[in-house]
């Protein structure tokens, strides 16, 4: 082959049927360096471990040919702790290089139903990825080839979550068909009754939370109970607050009234007076009217907001029933019903009905530890505002939840100015898209001292405060124009 007719070299390659000649001299010339046995890189530049890594499945790929990505690698995709990568491959030796150590295993040829994956690899078909997944193997600084047994039962968990439970009942099909083809019968065995017993067609111990759950029938959103954990952890380590609390109507008033601006149901105040106070329903929304009167109709209840839950089935009770007269006006919302469809808000897909229970269940052993009001009140409010286990009207829900927390302690309720609303649902995106806790306590704080920074004993007096402090005040215009919520004390007449 004349140089001409030689192909062009990509930043990685092996030197196996190229002329021996041009490698010497491209070489000699500086253009090419040697970075593994028959491998070379055409960057003089970068150190080793950045080449490797951006060209990673090409290295493991040249060096280990027809080589399947399976084991812990096939699950996680990604390099391990230790720097290991794992395949199954008839070469024997390992190979570090770039910082990673390519460990292959002998364990079987391509199958039929691995797929191609990144020119010379195949990525391990779903029952091969379970079943090489079963087999045990040593765990060497702190990482083993396969999944550990709670990994394991995490993985298929999983699945069970994200595809279903056909989807599970296939790969178990097929890794019964394949468990012969690899001398793996007694890995499936054990894949086999993992599986049922997630099911619930097969008792035995589970090693994992999630595995446990599920097979006792309660299965949860393991991500939404790490966001619980970590809120409880920040909670812990806020210091302490108590605001005593007013009991009047008036800020039952506009507790209610702003709950529901929050949601859109927009009422002009002597509006929502006549609704509240004269059960004056306007002909042309009458829905929007009976919620915010269901609203006002729980949270200026004393002996109402004065129940708080002792027990899970306390808790559930009194979810449901609050929920029932909340959304009272709207039967097509199936009030009190806990969901049976999935709901989402822009791009946050909520909790999935089918693990409502059982997320809630993992979420209220969380509160039960808690030991001051405000901290019960948040966690409660974003327990719910998160797994959003209703139709409609979870929002609410979970801020007369709150705030029964804290009436039922003697402290302060909170409300939520039309102005602080972005910083309300910036704060719950915080947490929810990005584990960002701390950003919900501080708004919900400021939010419970400006509360209770307002004489609520008249009508008047708090709605002229109100409106000296900004709190009515469209949440954008007040972005745009750089327009805050200010505590009375700080309003200059």
């Amino acid at each position: 082959m004349s140089k001409k007719s030689q192909p062009d070299l990509l930043e990685v390659f092996t030197s196996e049927g190229i002329d021996k000649d041009r490698v010497y001299y491209l070489s000699k010339q500086g253009k090419i360096r040697k970075i593994a046995p028959m491998l070379y890189t055409t960057d003089m530049v970068d150190d080793i471990d950045g080449i490797v890594r951006r060209n990673l499945w090409r290295v493991v790929g040249l060096l280990y040919p027809r080589a399947v990505v399976s084991e812990r690698t096939g699950v996680e995709m990604k390099i391990a702790g230790d720097g290991s990568l794992f395949v199954i491959s008839d070469k024997k030796r390992p190979t570090s290089i770039g910082g990673i150590t390519i460990r292959p295993k002998k364990g079987g040829a391509p199958q039929s139903t691995d797929m191609p994956f990144m020119e010379n690899l195949f990525m391990a078909s779903p029952a091969r990825l379970v079943l090489e997944n079963v087999v045990q193997s040593r765990v060497v600084n702190g990482v083993s080839r396969g999944l550990t047994r709670t990994e394991l039962e995490e993985y298929l968990d999983k699945i069970i979550k994200e595809k279903g439970e056909d989807a599970i009942n296939k790969i178990r099909n097929a890794a019964r068909e394949l468990a012969p083809k690899l001398g793996l019968q007694k890995e499936f065995e054990i894949l086999n009754k993992v599986i049922s017993m997630l099911l619930q067609t097969h008792e035995g111990k589970m090693e994992s939370k999630v595995g446990l759950a599920r097979s006792q029938g309660f299965p949860f959103d393991s991500y939404r109970v790490e966001l619980f954990a970590k809120l409880y952890a920040e909670l812990e380590r806020t210091a302490p607050t108590f605001r005593h609390g007013s009991t009047s109507k008036t800020l039952a008033f506009f507790e209610a009234y702003f709950s529901n601006f929050i949601e859109g149901t927009k009422f002009a105040i002597d509006e929502a007076q006549d609704i509240i106070f004269k059960d004056i329903v306007p002909h042309n929304r009458p829905e929007d009217a009976r919620d915010i009167k269901g609203t006002f109709d729980i949270v200026s209840n004393d002996r109402e907001m004065n129940r708080k839950p002792k027990t899970f089935d306390d808790f559930m009770e009194i979810l449901q029933s609050r929920h029932k007269i909340l959304m009272g006006g709207r039967p097509d919302k199936k009030p009190g019903i806990i969901k049976e469809h999935a709901n989402q808000a822009g791009s946050t897909l909520f909790v999935a009905p089918e693990l409502v229970i059982g997320t809630f269940k993992q979420g209220f052993e969380i509160y039960k530890k808690l030991t001051t009001p405000f901290s019960k009140a948040v966690f409660m409010m974003f327990l719910i505002a998160e797994v959003h286990p209703f139709n409609d009207g979870n929002g609410r829900i979970g801020r007369i939840m709150m705030n029964a927390e804290l009436v039922s302690s003697g402290e302060q309720r909170i409300i939520i100015p039309t102005i602080y609303r972005n910083n309300y649902i910036s704060a719950l995106k915080g947490i929810s898209q990005n584990a960002i806790t701390e950003p919900i306590i501080r708004t919900l704080d400021f939010a419970q001292k400006y509360t209770g920074a307002i004489d609520w004993n008249s009508f008047d007096y708090a709605l002229d405060s109100l409106s000296k402090t900004r709190a009515f005040v469209d949440q954008n215009e007040a972005d745009e124009g750089g327009v805050r919520l200010i505590l009375p004390s700080k309003i200059i007449d």
